[in-house]
This record gives C-alpha cells, structure tokens and sequence, in this order.
C-alpha cells in the first residue's frame, strides 16, 4: 500500500478548531504573505484557504463580522462580487482551470466552517480532479503547496494585499 503523507492535517487534527474567527483574525495579524491574503479592497479580502477542496481554492469575505447577505452594506456586496470576478479572472490566467465552484454557506448546517463569517468560496476545477482517491479513499490530493499557490498568484498579477 502506498502511503500519502499530509503531515500538516495533524495540528490541524490536534490543535482543533481555531478560536476566533479567522475572517476577522487573520486580516488583522499584519502578514499578509503568512496568512495567505492575496487581496485587500475597501470592504473586502481575498485568501487561499489553508484547508483547499483543490489547489488555488481561495475564499472572499467581509473585513466586518457579518453572517448573512442581509447584514452587508450595498458596498459590502458589490466589493465581495467584484472580488469574486478578479479572483476567478487571476485564477484563470495563473493557473487555468477548465472552470469554478463559487459558492456560499450560509449557516453551519448548511456546510459553512465559518458560520458567523459570511465567505464567498471560489473553486477552480480541471477535467479529471475527481478522482480515485476522493471516491475510494476519502481523501483528496493536492498536488501544490499553499506558499507555491500564493506566489504563483501573486505572480500573476493579485493586487498585493497590505
């Protein structure tokens, strides 16, 4: 049996949950490159997730702690949707995917990790990155590191996040 080797999965496992909330958190810590933020505007982010359904899956939310779509300001929207369109247009240049995932959880039973934090999921997808692994084995390979992914788009043209 060949054996995949995820040894960051295991402070994940062990440390659990972070506290907090890594929408307001992170973006306050002061590393950008660390925290794998990729774009800031005035209402809104960018980052990677550390934890990618596939390589390049980044997310977009609001500085301000918001759960729903019906607490965000006519700027905070339009800010989420204008960075959700330069994300999957990067996305597109950087890495070429045959196509995307965005989506919203609103709503732990819903799916949502985060569900005080309202977040826009962006998902590139490529012919063929379902395979045998996530159907057999319950596991799904990602063949990138998040620091490789993160200069790649950066790279690439992602507005430097401050």
């Amino acid at each position: 049996m060949e054996r995949l080797w995820a040894p960051w999965r295991g402070a994940y496992i062990e440390r659990g949950a972070p506290d907090g909330c890594i929408f307001c958190d992170k973006p306050r810590a002061g590393d950008d490159r660390a925290n794998h933020i990729l774009s800031r505007s005035e209402a809104c982010f960018s980052m990677l997730n550390r934890y990618p359904y596939n390589g390049g899956h980044l997310m977009v939310a609001p500085f301000r702690h918001v759960a729903g779509l019906d607490g965000l300001s006519p700027a905070e929207l339009q800010g989420i949707m204008l960075l959700v369109r330069d994300s999957v247009e990067l996305l597109r240049r950087v890495l070429s995917p045959a196509g995307f995932n965005v989506g919203i959880n609103l709503g732990g039973e819903a799916g949502a990790g985060v569900a005080g934090h309202l977040h826009v999921h962006v998902v590139p997808r490529w012919k063929g990155d379902t395979n045998f692994m996530a159907v057999t084995g319950g596991t799904k390979v990602i063949s990138q590191a998040l620091d490789e992914i993160y200069a790649r788009l950066l790279a690439g043209g992602a507005p430097a996040a401050t």
